[in-house]
């Protein structure tokens, strides 16, 4: 369990993750870090349409790969346009076209350490200015 984290305490998260299990471990670590709601989707479509609610998300963690075959990268895309700042997740090492396009983008490999995937999030958000 990780500890609060003033960083993300009291923000919003959409979780985008086709493994509806790691989906919920994060939304787990997420609350218990103090996010005040985190939303789960299991495929880019749900995610694409969450991002268009008029709740705003503060934050994202993205499965970058997909079932297996699509990535999230539209997903990405929309982010960037709502300046929602965001985390990539994946089992996928070396995933050039991913790293080509949001190379400033903060990677956590799967499995993945609660600690690192902390990390990476305040990393995302500091550097959104949130």
């Amino acid at each position: 369990m990780a500890p609060q984290e003033p960083a993300i305490a009291g923000k919003s998260a959409l979780v985008l993750d086709d493994e509806f299990l790691i989906a919920l471990d994060i939304q787990q670590l997420l609350e218990t870090a103090g996010a005040a709601n985190v939303t789960c989707t299991g495929n880019a479509a749900d995610a694409l349409k969450a991002i268009q609610e008029p709740q705003k998300f503060d934050f994202a963690v993205l499965d970058y790969r997909l079932d297996g075959v699509t990535s999230s990268l539209d997903v990405a895309d929309a982010l960037v346009a709502a300046r929602i700042p965001f985390v990539f997740l994946t089992g996928m090492r070396g995933d050039k076209q991913m790293r080509d396009k949001y190379p400033d983008v903060p990677l956590v490999e799967k499995p993945y350490e609660a600690k690192l995937l902390m990390e990476a999030i305040v990393r995302a958000l500091a550097s959104a200015g949130k």
